[in-house]
């Protein structure tokens, strides 16, 4: 039974406050792998880091044994062939491959609005400006095994392509049963435009694509969700290569009124609660009828779902529904636990946007829901999690740009701001800092 919190304090106390990253803890069965593998007692992150030091080490040869070690798979070679890829696409039905192809184009549309420009500011002293230049070469890891993501690599790779970024490289696990990445994985890449796809999860695909190896080429940077251990792994290499997030478990806040559909609310909060039982989704409102209608409707709805186990238990760690005594305090708490998808199920949503501060996505009214934004809405469904809604953003298309600064000036702005310089030099005790300026002004 998803609970019902009528006193907001307590809310605030418990199903609002933020846990630590560090907080995780590993199901039974993973920890018994990790013993076995590793050594008694080992914790994910000493195993990610023994497999950051292998990889490093014997780049292909560790590749190959922690694929056989953990994953199951003999790999004899580690990229993917063209061939395998004609071969993804026979396996799939034109619908699902159509699908694709119209996710690829709104992402696409999407984000070519998205774009920054090089610019130069040329004055009597010179110029300055700055230069947009593209990554060279950007990993994107993407889920696979029991639940590929095709969705993922898309939203990922193709704001990267948009940036002009030189080669996208994709790291996906194979499937144990298969030895071959999941079909519908294949063909996303291709639709997305990647330009390489290697067979490799985890935390050593994540060591790969920061170091290199003989297959798999250094990347500049990594982007992409995963589980615990591919986390570990990009929080260990960020430094080596940059990363867009440590993305956490998914979550969904929702905000709605008397006018809201109980069914629909209902619908999207098990839709956040069926992706993982550390998901979570909660429901904030001013109606203490509708709160009651969604949580009898949770429960009807649980019944149907092919993943009823992971929901229930998502929604039973991490779910819950708080009545608040006026939309406005929803929208305070909203702020306070900056969301990943903020969901308005409001009779009049465009009203409250400006009450908005912290959300990585907002998703206005029932035929504008987070769904939508999972798959073929436009923008990257790749957003800020566990809080960092507050600093952070979306993926988006400056995540794989960077800019260079420009500084061009002649003997009018040395003249004008040299002496400046040279006085701050000295100020900061770098009297060589000093001498260069004071030497070119002395020849002025």
């Amino acid at each position: 039974m998803l609970r019902i919190y009528t006193d907001v304090a307590e809310a605030e106390r418990t199903l609002l406050r933020r846990r630590l990253f560090e907080d995780v803890t590993v199901a039974p069965a993973v920890q018994a792998r990790l013993d076995a593998l590793f050594g008694p007692g080992t914790t994910p992150q000493a195993a990610v880091e023994r497999i950051i030091a292998e990889v490093r080490a014997r780049g292909d040869e560790a590749l190959r044994y922690y694929s056989r070690a953990i994953d199951g798979v003999a790999l004899e070679t580690l990229a993917v062939s063209r061939a395998e890829i004609e071969a993804a696409y026979a396996a799939l039905d034109a619908e699902l491959i159509a699908a694709l192809r119209l996710a690829a184009e709104q992402i696409e549309r999407f984000h070519r609005k998205q774009t920054r420009q090089s610019w130069i500011d040329w004055t009597p002293e010179g110029a300055l400006g700055q230069l947009v230049v593209p990554l060279e070469r950007v990993g994107v890891y993407v889920p696979g095994g029991t639940a590929p993501l095709p969705s993922s690599l898309l939203m990922a790779a193709i704001p990267a392509r948009v940036a002009g970024v030189e080669q996208i490289v994709v790291c996906s696990p194979p499937q144990r049963a298969s030895g071959q990445i999941a079909p519908v994985i294949l063909v996303a890449a291709d639709i997305a435009g990647v330009d390489a796809i290697y067979k490799l999860g985890g935390a050593q695909a994540i060591a790969a694509l920061a170091f290199g190896t003989a297959s798999v080429p250094r990347v500049d940077k990594i982007v992409g969700p995963g589980n615990l251990f591919v986390v570990l792994a990009k929080r260990a290499v960020y430094g080596v290569v940059d990363i867009e997030a440590l993305p956490g478990p998914t979550e969904t806040l929702v905000i709605a009124d008397s006018s809201a559909d109980p069914q629909l609310v209902a619908a999207d909060l098990l839709a956040q609660a069926e992706h993982d039982t550390l998901a979570s989704a909660i429901l904030l409102t001013d109606s203490s009828t509708l709160a009651a209608q969604v949580q009898s409707a949770v429960g009807r709805q649980l019944e149907e779902l092919s993943r009823a186990d992971v929901a229930a238990a998502a929604l039973a760690r991490q779910g819950g529904i708080v009545v608040t005594p006026t939309l406005e305090e929803a929208f305070r708490l909203a702020n306070a636990y900056a969301p990943e998808h903020l969901c308005l199920l409001l009779a009049d949503p465009w009203r409250y946007v400006g009450l908005v501060r912290n959300a990585g996505g907002i998703f206005l009214g029932e035929r504008s829901f987070e769904v939508l934004g999972d798959y073929v809405a436009g923008p990257s469904h790749v957003m800020p999690t566990g809080g960092t809604a507050r600093y952070a953003s979306p993926l988006n298309v400056d995540d794989f740009r960077k800019i260079i600064s420009l500084v061009g000036l002649n003997e009018a702005a040395l003249q004008r701001i040299g002496p400046a310089a040279q006085r701050l030099a000295e100020a900061e005790g770098l009297t060589a800092h000093a001498a260069a300026v004071r030497r070119r002004l002395s020849r002025s």
